[in-house]
Parts: structure tokens; C-alpha cells; sequence
């Protein structure tokens, strides 16, 4: 039986950050398959001669969300693709956290103003967050203080220019003491999960490079964590088709998590955080790809 012919899909130039993705290859490949890393914009990638393409570190795609969405989908019809073009689709538009709050998931209370609409930003006290529904790495992503409020208009009004849909958050305050927590599923098991630091620092611009992961160590996930990310993945569309997610939770006002996002296109999975799960990883690839 000849070596399944794996795809792992990055941008271009490869991100220098991403510290999974060298170790995966070789670990995918010292177990018998023939890897290729590749960008997902490269016109010269024959799609189709591969047997999987793995999504990993297209950290890039909000720059162009339609123009990756439509690559999943076409990439979806030539080979198989983890995770699958609907999935892409559903995700690449944080709108999906509506969807979420409807169906009952505890979430992070969020706002949506589409271009062409007036942003009714928070009037009580308490800081809040604004960014973009496409978005990765805390890109165009900033928080406020009330009187901030024309500092805000104006990041509104810049993404809206650029044909973005804004969402605002109130500031959730805990995670300046207890942090973010990112629960990582395979094959809709738990594998493990990180704590890491709060991304935005009050008075960053929300157009300066921030460290998408700062302050990063393993977690281990309470009972209460693991009921919620349970719940957020039953209620994304095509989640038996999922091979990885990661599900960010954040504490609310009484202490209890909240989604802040679900990551199913391109997760940062920390395997430099945690190398003992790479076997598991590396095995979930294989048998998808036959």
C-alpha cells in the first residue's frame, strides 16, 4: 500500500512563530507518509494528488477571508480536508458566537455592527473590547474605557472602510487574574489545554503587533471548562467531521467560563506546550488520510 500524500497548510512565507508545524511534519513523516508543507495561496499546489490536507498555520486568511473560504471549498472538492470547507466557512465569521448564545452556550456578550451602521458602543462604566468578526492573533483587536469611547468610533469607522464587520465585548476582568484558558480537542476527545495571559493591554492601539500568547503553561481543565467546550462543539454545524478544535474560554462576572471563541480553522494545538500529545496528533492525521 503506498504512503498517503499529506498536505500541511500554511501561508506564505511560513510563519517563523509557528512552532508546531516543523515537529508535526517530521513526526507525520518518520510514521510513513509523504509530507508536503504548503501554502494554501500557492497556484502551483496540485490539490488533488493529495489523500488530506491538514489546515494548520494560515494565519494570514483574515486579510482575505472570501478568497480562503473559497479556496477551502474548492480544495474540499479536489481532496479531503480537515477540517471541511463548511466548517471554514462557518468559523472564518465570529458571528457564529451568536449562533452559540442562541443555543444556549455560555459566551462572551457581543455586539455586531456591519458596515453602514452606527455603532451603539457600551454608555455604563467598564471597559470593552473591540475587533473584527474576521480576525486573527488580536489583529485590529483593542480595549476601552468609557471615556475612550472616540478612540473607538474612529477604529470603527477605519474597519468599516476596509469592509469589516466590528463586534464588541465588555472587557471581561477576570482574565487580567485568571487568564484565558484554550481546551484542545481531537477527534472530539479532550487532549489538553493552556492557560495564557490577557492579549490586550489597556492603551495598546488596536493596529500595533501584540503577542497573541503571552504568559503560556499548561492547564489542566476543570469539570466546569470541559461541560462548557462540550457544549459549544455539540452546536457547531458538521462537528462529527471535525479532526481538531480548540474552544478559548474566558471567566465571567461570577467567576464561571464563557466561550470567547472556537477555533476550528487554524489553532495554534501548543504541542511545544504539551510534546507528550504529538503521538495522538500524528496518529488522528494518519487515519484520516486512508
Amino acid at each position: 500500500m503506498p504512503s498517503p500524500r499529506i498536505a500541511l497548510v500554511t501561508c506564505r512565507p511560513q510563519p517563523e512563530y509557528d512552532r508546531d508545524l516543523p515537529v508535526l511534519a517530521r513526526a507525520v513523516a518518520r510514521a510513513g507518509a509523504d509530507v508536503h508543507v504548503v501554502g494554501w495561496d500557492d497556484p502551483d499546489v496540485d490539490w488533488a494528488g493529495f489523500d488530506l490536507a491538514v489546515i494548520r498555520s494560515t494565519w494570514d486568511y483574515s486579510l482575505r477571508a472570501d478568497a480562503y473560504v473559497a479556496w477551502a471549498e474548492r480544495c474540499g472538492r479536489l481532496t479531503r480536508l480537515a477540517n471541511p470547507a463548511p466548517v471554514v466557512r462557518w468559523n472564518t465569521d465570529k458571528r457564529y458566537l451568536g449562533e452559540l448564545a442562541a443555543a444556549g452556550v455560555p459566551t462572551v456578550p457581543t455586539y455586531y455592527c456591519p458596515p453602514g451602521e452606527k455603532p451603539d458602543l457600551p454608555e455604563a462604566d467598564g471597559e470593552f473590547v473591540v475587533k473584527p468578526t474576521s480576525g486573527a492573533g488580536a489583529r485590529y483587536a483593542a480595549r476601552y474605557r468609557t471615556e475612550e469611547r472616540d478612540t473607538a468610533l474612529a477604529q470603527i469607522a477605519r474597519m468599516h472602510g476596509e469592509g469589516y464587520t466590528a463586534m464588541v465585548q465588555p472587557y471581561m476582568r477576570r482574565i487580567d487574574t485568571t487568564g484565558e484558558r484554550a481546551l484542545v480537542f481531537l477527534g472530539g476527545q479532550y487532549l489538553h489545554a493552556i492557560q495564557k495571559g490577557a492579549v490586550l493591554a489597556p492603551g495598546t492601539a488596536y493596529d500595533a503587533d501584540k503577542i497573541p500568547h503571552p504568559d503560556l503553561r499548561p492547564w489542566e481543565a476543570t469539570a466546569a471548562e470541559l461541560d462548557v467546550a462540550a457544549r459549544a462543539l455539540k452546536a457547531v454545524p458538521d462537528a462529527p467531521e471535525l479532526l481538531y478544535a480548540r474552544v478559548d474560554l474566558v471567566d465571567g462576572p461570577e467567576g464561571d467560563p464563557l466561550v470567547m471563541e472556537v477555533e476550528l480553522v487554524e489553532p495554534n494545538l501548543f504541542l511545544a506546550t504539551h510534546p507528550g500529545s504529538l503521538p495522538h496528533v500524528v496518529e488522528h492525521i494518519l487515519k484520516a488520510a486512508v
